[in-house]
């Protein structure tokens, strides 16, 4: 990435810590890739920091880096000279060393430090009750592996519990900022590089705006020597220890399976035996559980679905997974004509789904559409892409997505107009309108059409 991109949001988060008065600690985590480093690093460019990535190697490694970072940091010549072999002397030496301004301390890859030591996070907790917090500091602990970061950090049976005075954990990139990293790219093009790179920075930058996306994915996926090309069982190896059952869920889903007795057919396993599995799936963000968007119960609710949130994760179980055999005897076209007579229908269409709610949003944040509730809706045998509504008036809109090579004609709002009258909500009172998103564009009639009812919002 030749620039920093958005992140607006986390950095104002950041500098709020920074600048009050006290001294602060901070947990940054989030899977692989997503972009932390690059947060950090943009956030502490003007202030004085000492960054320390911390390592898989010994103890006593980690403690001698960071004693030559801080004896770097404060021209320390005769610490940089001396051998220390524990964390609370190191500690002390810090706080000995203060100045008018606060400084950051980044510790990066923190799990990494309990992963060696069990006892790291008591360790540091004594240290920050004792020297740390009474300091002019702004530590921030920031690691990429969600679940140990979360099992040291965050949760109540964490020595650390209670002591963070925030939190970020770092999310993909929203798709209203993909063109800040491509220049002169069609918004068509933008919609297919983002349902393969799904906002992961690191996934972008390997991508160079090239109109033919299937080159790019040959490129920078099927090929055995790209990093992408086994990204996903390198991410989930970092966190889960059964990556095989994993794998079988994620792939079921990919396939089509999003109901759990679907799943569970698939892989001829109890449904029971699945839950503890898609809910690791879901806290590392991987996955996540989707209902009506009417329901008004939601945990309670019998018409979850399971869905891949990451577009690169589902990209990859759909069109590589199966596949591998055939990438490892370097049978690239097999896959490639999968992937050229699949990617749109099976992959892109539904990610434009997804664009199309961000949209209404969006709208809904300034003002064009009034309702604070949205996202897909279905029943037995019918199924809306887009519901959205007012759950303190009556307004609702139905909405629909098309991502065709031709414009959305007439029909598909004659077809939305069936399919609403079965939604349950407020149906004597509420205040109808719809909603048409087509890549494509839309006919003259469709044109024509809504400028004469005017409750019809076209969009692409």
């Amino acid at each position: 990435m030749k620039h920093f991109i958005n992140r607006n949001e986390e950095l104002e988060a950041l500098s709020r810590q920074y600048e009050n008065k006290s001294s602060s600690l901070f947990v940054v985590y989030g899977r692989r890739r997503a972009g932390k480093t690059s947060l950090i690093q943009e956030f502490v460019k003007d202030k004085p920091y000492i960054y320390f990535l911390a390592s898989e190697e010994s103890e006593l490694q980690n403690i001698y880096q960071l004693k030559n970072l801080i004896a770097e940091y404060t021209k320390d010549d005769y610490l940089s000279g001396i051998g220390i072999d524990n964390w609370d002397t190191l500690f002390k030496l810090l706080s000995k060393n203060t100045q008018d301004k606060k400084l950051v301390l980044v510790i990066d890859e923190f799990q990494y430090l309990g992963k060696t030591n069990p006892a790291f996070p008591s360790i540091f907790q004594r240290n920050w009750d004792t020297i740390l917090q009474k300091m002019n500091i702004m530590v921030i602990l920031c690691g990429s592996h969600i679940n140990m970061m979360e099992s040291q950090t965050l949760n109540y049976s964490s020595p650390l519990y209670g002591r963070r005075t925030g939190q970020i954990m770092l999310k993909q990139i929203a798709f209203k900022h993909y063109n800040e990293f491509f220049n002169n790219v069609a918004y068509k093009d933008l919609i297919e590089y983002y349902a393969i790179t799904g906002g992961i920075p690191k996934y972008i930058e390997v991508f160079n705006g090239n109109a033919n996306i299937f080159k790019e994915i040959e490129r920078n996926i099927l090929d055995k020597q790209s990093f992408l090309f086994e990204e996903p069982i390198f991410l989930l190896q970092n966190e889960v220890s059964e990556i095989g059952s994993y794998f079988s869920i994620i792939k079921s889903i990919a396939a089509g399976n999003h109901k759990l007795g679907r799943i569970s057919g698939d892989l001829e396993v109890k449904q029971t035996s699945l839950t503890k599995y898609l809910r690791t799936l879901i806290n590392l963000d991987i996955l996540e559980r989707e209902i009506p968007i009417t329901e008004k119960n939601p945990e309670k609710s019998k018409m979850g679905l399971y869905k891949i949130k990451d577009n690169f994760i589902n990209f990859w179980f759909k069109f590589i997974y199966p596949y591998k055999g055939k990438l490892e005897l370097s049978d690239k076209k097999f896959v490639m004509d999968k992937i050229k007579s699949n990617f749109v229908d099976a992959h892109v269409s539904f990610v434009y789904e997804d664009i199309c709610i961000g949209h209404m949003f969006e709208m809904s944040a300034c003002g064009k559409l009034n309702f604070n509730k949205c996202g897909r809706w279905w029943g037995n045998k019918t199924e809306i892409d887009i519901v959205a509504y007012d759950s303190t008036g009556n307004d609702i809109i139905f909405g629909e997505c098309k991502y065709r090579k031709h414009p959305m004609d007439v029909d598909v709002f004659y077809d939305l107009l069936k399919k609403k009258d079965q939604v349950a909500w407020k149906n004597d009172i509420r205040k109808e309108s719809y909603a048409l998103f087509s890549i494509s564009g839309f006919t003259d009639a469709l044109k024509q059409l809504a400028a004469s009812r005017g409750d019809i919002l076209l969009s692409q």
